[in-house]
């Protein structure tokens, strides 16, 4: 369903500079696989979300999303098959628009309507306020809201329905809890595994936690220094706990990580 080929990034090339972030990275995933992906900071676990995406284009290799070779696609032509829910709570909403106002905007997306066409009609109001509802967090009862007076565990429960609004093929969750407190973040993430089951959205999330990278999803990867050092799933993936990860992290790269969390610089 997608598929990653021989992927190549560096940033800077050419000059003193110079930063490889991927090294002939491949990587195929199943329709309605959930990936989650570690590693430390610099090991290009952004940088490939990225390349999915379109934000970062492949100095060589290929990126193919159901059958279509998405490699030359710019980000808006990859959004209509294409989720994404950023770090930072902000990213994904607009802070001057209502929660109502927000979801109005990602329901039309793609489309020509405008904001006041896509609140005009009662049952789009009814079906917005149903789909917020299932957060569990109060806000059908704040529709009317500015989605800046939202905590930040409220506003990233929203960019997630945002992105998951419309149909789509992939969802990409970049780092999306780890501005939030952990109670927050717990929600997230169950309200994350919720969505994309029940959708059967292949998705990618990338996370500092080890643990979550073993809780959540069907299949884990570690990159380091752009490149796949490991890659579990199945009955295989049931073996592991976070000590065989952080001993195979030492092992593999000869730094040690004293915790779950992979935020080694």
């Amino acid at each position: 369903m997608l598929s990653v080929c021989d992927a190549h990034v560096t940033f800077n090339p050419g000059t003193p500079l110079a930063v490889p972030a991927l090294r002939g990275v491949d990587l195929d995933i199943e329709a309605g696989e959930f990936v989650t992906v570690i590693g430390t900071n610099g090991a290009g676990k952004s940088t490939l979300l990225s390349a999915v995406a379109g934000d970062v284009r492949l100095d060589r290799g290929g990126v193919y999303i159901d059958g279509h070779d998405v490699t030359a696609w710019p980000t808006e032509q990859r959004a209509a098959m294409i989720g994404r829910v950023f770090q930072e709570p902000r990213a994904g909403t607009c802070s001057s628009l209502t929660v109502e106002e927000n979801l109005a905007l990602a329901a039309s997306r793609g489309g020509r309507r405008g904001l006041r066409t896509a609140l005009g009609r009662g049952s789009e109001r009814r079906r917005l306020a149903d789909q917020v509802a299932r957060l569990g967090m109060g806000l059908e009862d704040r529709l009317g809201a500015l989605a800046g007076t939202l905590s930040g565990g409220q506003r990233q429960a929203l960019s997630l329905l945002m992105a998951t609004l419309l149909p789509m093929k992939i969802l990409i969750l970049d780092e999306h809890t780890a501005a939030l407190d952990p109670g927050a973040a717990a929600t997230v993430l169950d309200l994350s595994a919720e969505i994309t089951g029940e959708q059967r959205l292949t998705t990618l999330m990338v996370t500092h936690s080890m643990r979550n990278s073993l809780d959540f999803g069907t299949r884990t990867i570690m990159m380091n220094a752009g490149r796949i050092l490991l890659d579990i799933h199945g009955d295989k993936r049931k073996d592991y706990d976070v000590p065989d990860l952080l001993d195979l992290f030492k092992k593999t790269t000869g730094s040690a990580v004293e915790d779950d969390q992979l935020v080694l610089a």
